[in-house]
Formats: structure tokens, C-alpha cells, sequence
């Protein structure tokens, strides 16, 4: 049975990763993964028109496919916890998963190979399926023997990964190293000065000295191109900790969120900007009065759904925000909020006269933001309002009979996040200059929530690192063009797959989960129940 078990998880990776290779094949991945080994390796890849695909391109490719056929040996020849496998069936195990892998995908080459051969112009209906292009699938051969030989190389490099798998599951290596790091654990931590420091937490200045000192110099040496996009990160933690507030501490599900970030926006625009009112305020007038009102405005919002919880909460903050979206859009407030064209010309602030207008100033005034907000939140989170928070997460019913006044803390909750999300809006507009009905749309509050579950609810460096992952990323995967946000989805996938806790989720989350864990892994564990016999008794 075990052996049949490890045979069908072989074949199951093989048929995966053999649709892995033809989804990557039509939307033209395959190719950029090539050009992307190539650049690594100094090959010279391209594609021309009406010419065969040259050596170095079809290296890089065969680069390509070997590099996933070593990770599907891997998944196929993990070997069994329940069983001593040798390294001989290890191999096998990915020689089978190469064969599947490489029959399955050498049918598809065939099909699309023989149609893009006879004149039959595939690129109507698959864009990615040029003739150039199929050449390089098929490894500039006729499709059969193309097929042939993509199947004997995910086969090969099916073996070898198997065997990799095979030595990383079962390797010596691992226990030794987690054997010198317990060793080198318990001697740092037996140190005295070691345990003088984490008594007196000067170990903890320290990081957050030296974390502030990076922070404060980094916008030094990066381009206004890096710094723009930091600042737009560093808007998103303001956010983030707004958000974090209501949905990862208080437990109240926000999908509205965006319409506090629009009415600070809008508020240092109609204040500062020479039209449509001239006001004429400045930055640090405008500043208070923005966050304040989105105050206000949370406030409002919580009072009528204060009864609400969960699906419908969320439903009706969604509808507040496309209530504020709509509005400041229509054509008929156009002389008041400036209507589709939004409001141009908003002031930026000055310190001492001298104005803020480049990127790198106007950074330094986003993490001044960012560590205010980070220390209110720290303080909140260990008070009495953040331990009423969490307890109203876990169980409003529950907090409501301990004594904990829930309304309060509910309007309280809305209330600072709303003035959180006040002051990314002011310092947005006063950056761009600008603000407008589509910097405020529904996609704002949804990636505000996404970093918030990807950072780990309720974790201020969650919300750090989850803005970093959200917001900093898709930048750093610009060179890959059109296939930037498909890697980024795919990051997503495999980090909630693998970490669904969020990249740094705090103690008390990660305490729950695993508590939960615990409690479905004995409840699967216990006997089924005793069912009574018509005469009483129990089998």
C-alpha cells in the first residue's frame, strides 16, 4: 500500500508539473525564463522572425525545463517518514514523474508543433505560439523527436532531483545542524551577560536603534525612482496599522477602508489646492483638520452597524466606500470636489521655508509618519483597549459577559483606524500633488487587507513586511514585464500555502493557530463515537 501510495505521488507530480510546462509554454514564460537564464549564464537568447531559434536560446530553454524537472524529482522522490526508501527507488520515482511530465507535455508539443509546421497560424487563438517560438519548444527539431527529447530530459533531471529529494529528506546533515544549533542556543543563552541583556531589553534598543538609523539613511542613497516607490510602501504601513486596528486586533472586517483614506486625500486637496475653492491653506493646517474629519467619519459609520458582525459588517462598509468613490466622482459635486478630474495643484508641506518638493524630503516625512503610528500601536496593543480588542476578536459574546463595554471599543477602533487611514491620505495627495476618484477605489482597501492577512493579523512588523511584499515587490519583479504579477500571484500562493499565518504574525495569533491545530489533530484522533444499541447499551 505504501509503496502504491509513493508510486501514485510520483505520477501526481509528473502530471503537475506537466501542466506547469504548458500553461508556462502558452502565455510565453518559457521563453523569458530562458532569457532570464540566458542573462545569468552570458547566452545570447532571442527569438527572430522567420528564423529557427539559435543554440544559445535553445540551451538556455533546455536550462529552462531541466530546472523543473529537478524540482518535480524533488516532490516526486521525497522519500516516506513511514519507510526506508533506497536511493536507487528515489531515482526511479523521478524517472517515472519525468516520463509522465514528458509524455504529457510532448503530446502538447506534437499538437501545437504539427498545426504551427503546416502553415496554421496558431497565434488567432494563442498569442504565445508563434512559429519562432514552438521551434524553441521543440528544441528546433521535428515535433516527435522534440518530444522525445524534452521527455528524456525531465526524465534525467527527474532522476536527479529525486535523488536530491531523496538526501535533503533523509540526510544526516540536518540533524547535525540542528543538533550544533540547540548547542549554540543553549551556550549563548547560559551566557550572564547574555542574560543581563535580556532582562534589562537593551537588546532590544539596540535593533530598534540600529533598524531606525538604516531607515533614517536609505533614502540618502537611493534614486527618486526607489524612494517614490518606498514612500508609496511607507503609505501602505500607515494603512496597514490603521487596518491592523480594526480587523487584525478588534476583529471587525473593513472592506470600506479606502473611504477614510479618500476623505483626508480630499480634505488637504479642497483645503490647500487654488481650485475649485482657493483656500489657499497650508500643508499643516490642512494636516489636523484631515485627519480629524476621517475620524469623524469612522465614528459615523460604526454607530449604525455596532450590532453587525462578520459577512454583513462587510457588506456595509463596502457600500460606504463606493458611497464616498461615487460622490466624489459625480458630475454633479464637480464644482466641489473637483468631479472626475480630481483636484490638481495640492499643496506639499514646508518645515522651517523650506518646502518639501522631492522625493527623498518627503520620504524622511513617510517614516516619521510611519514610527509615530508605530509606537501609538505598540502602546495600544499592550494596554487595556488592545486586550479588550483581542478578546472582542476571539469571542464578542464571550468579551461582552466579562465586562468589556463593545460598543465603545468598537467605535474606538474605528475611530483610530479611520484617523490612520486620514493621514495616509493627506500625506498621498500632498505628495502626488494630486488626488482623483480612481486613486481611491475598492482595489486600496482590498490590497490594505491582503497585507494585513499576508504580514500576520494583529503583528505591527506583519504589517511592515506585508506592505514590503505587496507593494515593494511588484516593483522589484518589474524586469519581467507582463509576467511580474503572475510570479507575484504565485509568491502569494505558495506563502499563504506554506505560511498561512502571515510572514511575521504576532505571539498571540501564532498561540491560537497552533492551539487549533492541536485541538483538530486530537479531535481526528479519538475513536468515533459510541453509538447506543436499541437495548441501551453502547458499542
Amino acid at each position: 500500500m505504501q509503496e502504491q501510495s509513493q508510486t501514485r505521488k510520483a505520477i501526481n507530480a509528473g502530471i503537475t508539473f506537466a501542466v506547469i510546462l504548458i500553461f508556462l509554454a502558452l502565455i510565453g514564460f518559457t521563453f523569458t525564463g530562458a532569457e532570464l537564464l540566458g542573462d545569468i549564464v552570458g547566452l545570447d537568447v532571442q527569438l527572430r522572425q522567420r528564423q529557427m531559434p539559435s543554440r544559445d536560446t535553445i540551451t538556455a530553454y533546455a536550462m529552462f525545463v531541466g530546472i523543473i524537472g529537478l524540482w518535480m524529482g524533488l516532490r516526486a522522490g521525497r522519500p516516506d517518514p513511514e519507510r526506508s526508501d533506497t536511493w536507487v527507488r528515489a531515482a526511479l520515482l523521478g524517472v517515472l514523474a519525468g516520463i509522465v511530465a514528458g509524455v504529457i507535455f510532448g503530446l502538447f508539443l506534437i499538437l501545437v508543433g504539427t498545426f504551427a509546421f503546416n502553415g496554421v497560424d496558431l497565434r488567432k487563438q494563442l498569442v504565445a505560439m508563434s512559429v519562432e517560438a514552438v521551434a524553441m519548444l521543440t528544441f528546433g527539431q521535428a515535433p516527435i523527436v522534440g518530444a522525445a527529447i524534452g521527455t528524456g530530459l525531465l526524465a534525467v533531471t527527474g532522476a536527479i532531483g529525486g535523488l536530491l529529494g531523496r538526501g535533503i529528506g533523509r540526510g544526516a546533515w540536518r540533524e547535525s545542524v540542528s543538533a550544533w544549533r540547540e548547542r549554540a542556543t543553549d551556550w549563548y543563552q547560559g551566557l550572564p551577560i547574555t542574560r543581563q541583556i535580556r532582562r534589562s531589553r537593551i537588546s532590544e534598543v539596540i535593533l530598534y536603534a540600529v533598524l531606525i538609523g538604516v531607515v533614517l539613511f536609505l533614502p540618502t542613497i537611493l534614486s527618486s525612482y526607489w524612494n517614490y516607490n518606498l514612500g508609496t510602501v511607507g503609505i501602505y504601513v500607515l494603512l496597514g496599522l490603521g487596518l491592523n486596528i480594526v480587523v487584525g486586533m478588534a476583529g471587525l472586517l473593513d472592506l470600506g477602508y479606502v473611504a477614510f483614506f479618500a476623505i483626508g486625500a480630499y480634505t488637504v486637496a479642497l483645503l490647500t489646492a487654488p481650485q475649485p475653492h482657493a483656500l489657499n491653506w497650508s500643508f499643516w493646517a490642512a494636516l489636523p483638520v484631515g485627519i480629524v474629519l476621517a475620524m469623524i467619519s469612522g465614528i459615523l459609520l460604526g454607530i449604525p452597524v455596532l450590532r453587525l458582525r462578520g459577512d454583513y459588517l462587510a457588506i456595509v462598509t463596502l457600500g460606504f466606500g463606493e458611497i464616498i468613490r461615487i460622490l466624489s466622482r459625480s458630475d454633479l459635486l464637480t464644482s466641489f470636489t473637483g468631479g472626475p478630474r480630481g483636484v490638481r495643484n495640492v499643496a506639499g508641506p514646508m518645515l522651517f521655508g523650506t518646502p518639501f518638493n522631492n522625493e527623498r524630503q518627503f520620504m524622511y516625512l513617510i517614516i516619521a509618519g510611519c514610527l509615530i503610528l508605530i509606537f501609538v500601536t505598540s502602546r495600544l496593543q499592550s494596554s487595556r483597549v488592545g486586550r479588550a480588542w483581542m478578546a472582542m476578536r476571539e469571542d464578542e459574546t464571550v468579551a461582552r459577559a466579562m465586562g468589556i463595554n463593545t460598543w465603545k471599543y468598537k467605535l474606538l477602533a474605528f475611530a483610530i483606524g479611520a484617523a490612520f487611514a486620514g493621514l495616509g491620505g493627506v500625506l498621498f495627495a500632498s505628495r502626488n500633488q494630486f488626488t482623483g476618484p480612481e486613486d481611491h477605489n475598492l482595489l486600496v482597501s482590498i490590497n490594505v487587507l491582503a497585507l494585513v492577512i499576508v504580514g500576520g493579523m494583529g503583528s505591527i512588523p506583519g504589517v511592515i513586511f506585508g506592505a514590503l511584499a505587496l507593494k515593494g515587490l511588484p516593483e522589484v519583479l518589474r524586469e519581467l514585464d507582463t509576467f511580474r504579477m503572475l510570479a507575484f500571484g504565485a509568491l502569494l500562493v505558495a506563502m499563504m500555502v506554506l505560511r498561512p499565518e502571515g510572514i511575521w504574525p504576532s505571539k498571540r495569533r501564532r498561540l491560537e493557530l497552533e492551539l487549533h491545530e492541536e485541538a483538530a489533530a486530537i479531535e481526528e484522533a479519538l475513536p468515533e463515537r459510541l453509538t447506543p444499541t436499541p437495548g441501551g447499551e453502547s458499542t
